[in-house]
């Protein structure tokens, strides 16, 4: 199975899809950090960063970290804030590097434009194989708050032991591009369950778009039973093929951030860039089923009923199945004012505060009363 070249053609539509998902992670995670106070160091690595640029000059990843770190410049200076920034790019089998070569003008143009940008970080190259720099660089991932980018480009770069590392991580938050084609087609073979045992057959039971959905409940099995890392999974379709991202992070912070994002980008599943449930077909009535529910409304269905089950009693164990779920807090919210409208709940207030300030940040706790 060869390496794929990912650069011989401009980026795609998915391509396009995915860095857009990477950077507006990177707007909400950089701020976080700078005004939280938590570190005066934090890190950004970019384990396959590629040229910089796509042949149509189209920002690759480094080139968008760049940006959004100078969008955040005056509160990096103002809070005494070391962005360090890691690139690596390699080429295997090749003597000539010339992506890596690349890769070096691309980001050291961009600095001398931006010289602000370029007193604010430490910019770090690797021309190495993936597989022997990240042991190098893990003890820095573990000492400060990192954002870690994988762009997978081959099976061996799967492999679950690179997740549970992070996995041990506190402060860490990763986004991972992957094909769902590799585990459809190959993840069945000798070569790929050396690096990540998947059971295909279970992968399998459901159609092919759910791949990405089913490969990631597989991993969250192979965490530690008390691991507080959240996996999501946020599938990309490119003709027949999926791809996707898969978002991992300890904080509820992270977690809150990344699903605001990804059901920003699409307000029907929030899991991917199409109509992965195929809801837009649950609007018709059927003659055995009546009127399906979609993914949103099936989830307001299972808050009330959690609710008046006694299962959920307040909005902290409210914000904690929302973030299980894969949901946002204002999916919930709307199920509790109309809970509340009909009389079957009361609570305190016109807000039910399903909301990560509320929860993790003030502390405020209502409870839900049945009626």
């Amino acid at each position: 199975m060869a390496r794929k070249d990912l650069h011989e053609k401009p980026f795609d539509e998915t391509t396009i899809a995915k860095l857009e998902v990477f950077e507006d992670y990177a707007q909400a995670w950089i701020p976080t950090f700078v005004m939280s106070g938590i570190s005066n160091t934090i890190c950004i690595f970019d384990f396959f960063a590629g040229t910089g640029y796509d042949k149509n000059s189209v920002e690759g990843s480094p080139i968008r970290i760049l940006n959004k770190i100078k969008q955040q410049i005056g509160n990096i200076f103002q809070k005494g804030i070391k962005v360090k920034v890691y690139l690596n790019e390699w080429e295997p089998q090749k003597k000539e590097q010339e992506k890596f070569d690349l890769l070096k003008t691309a980001c050291l143009d961009y600095l001398k434009q931006n010289n602000d940008v370029k007193r604010a970080i430490e910019l770090e190259f690797y021309n190495e194989d993936f597989e022997d720099l990240f042991p190098k660089v893990l003890p820095i991932i573990q000492q400060y708050p990192s954002l870690v980018y994988f762009d997978q480009n081959g099976i061996k770069f799967l492999s679950e032991k690179y997740f549970l590392e992070l996995e041990k991580t506190k402060q860490t938050d990763f986004l991972y591009f992957v094909s769902a084609s590799y585990f459809w087609r190959f993840g069945e073979s000798k070569e790929f369950k050396v690096h990540l045992d998947i059971d295909m057959a279970a992968a399998k039971k459901d159609p092919y778009r759910f791949i990405h959905r089913n490969i990631i409940e597989q991993l969250r099995q192979k965490l530690p039973s008390n691991s507080k890392l959240k996996l999501y999974p946020f599938s990309l379709k490119k003709g027949p093929n999926i791809h996707g991202i898969i978002f991992g992070a300890s904080h509820p912070r992270a977690v809150d951030k990344f699903l605001s994002i990804a059901w920003k980008r699409n307000e029907t599943n929030g899991e991917a860039n199409f109509d992965i449930d195929e809801d837009n077909k649950k609007t018709q009535l059927t003659i055995f089923e009546g009127k399906r529910l979609t993914k949103v409304e099936d989830f307001k269905d299972r808050v009330r009923r959690k609710i008046l089950a006694n299962e959920i009693r307040n909005n902290f164990d409210l914000l904690n199945f929302v973030y299980d779920e894969g949901h946002v807090g204002n999916h919930a919210s709307e199920c509790l004012r109309e809970m509340k409208k009909n009389k079957e709940i009361n609570f305190d207030g016109n807000s039910p505060l399903v909301t990560y300030d509320n929860v993790y940040k003030i502390k405020k706790k209502i409870e839900y009363k049945i009626l």
